[in-house]
């Protein structure tokens, strides 16, 4: 029953990576100031290509955690792999914050006068406090395995 559960979540975590990818790819091409552009303008303008540069953080991210629900389906997760992935999960997890932080300040400082960035804004303040949920998690998960980890060893030890 373990292992099919890990596996769905490992199909989860594809599809969340697939929608994304999706998303990004679709949706430059449908916001309000690319209706008169072309594919190459629409697709290197800084800010698309700056969303596109940092969210290797969060397939990063995306593939650590589809790695970790191998090593626990695969009844390794006490291991040093599992602390390895939670710790890389925690630091995109805070990269993927901050770069999203500066694309708030970007749109915040450079925005047209004409435009409203306050829908971008609000969403850059869910989004950051939703990695930084992660990142919190991540390293409260991080630790409880390592202390684990420690205990299991020196338990090893002990005759």
């Amino acid at each position: 029953m373990k292992r099919i559960s890990t596996v769905f979540l490992q199909a989860v975590v594809v599809l969340i990576g697939l929608a994304t990818l999706a998303i990004m790819i679709r949706l430059p091409l449908t916001e309000g100031r690319a209706a008169n552009l072309d594919l190459f303008s629409i697709y290197t303008d800084p800010l698309i290509l700056y969303v596109y540069a940092s969210s290797t953080a969060f397939f990063a991210a995306l593939y650590k955690a589809f790695r970790l629900l191998g090593y626990i389906g695969h009844n390794r997760v006490f291991s040093s792999d599992s602390v390895k992935a939670l710790k890389s999960i925690k630091y995109c997890a805070i990269a993927l914050g901050v770069l999203i932080v500066g694309a708030g300040m970007y749109i915040r400082i450079f925005h047209s006068n004409e435009d409203d960035p306050a829908g971008f804004l609000g969403m850059c303040i869910v989004t950051t406090f939703a990695a930084a949920v992660v990142a919190t998690a991540a390293a409260v998960f991080e630790r409880l395995l390592q202390n684990a980890i420690d205990i299991k060893s020196e338990n090893d030890l002990t005759i």
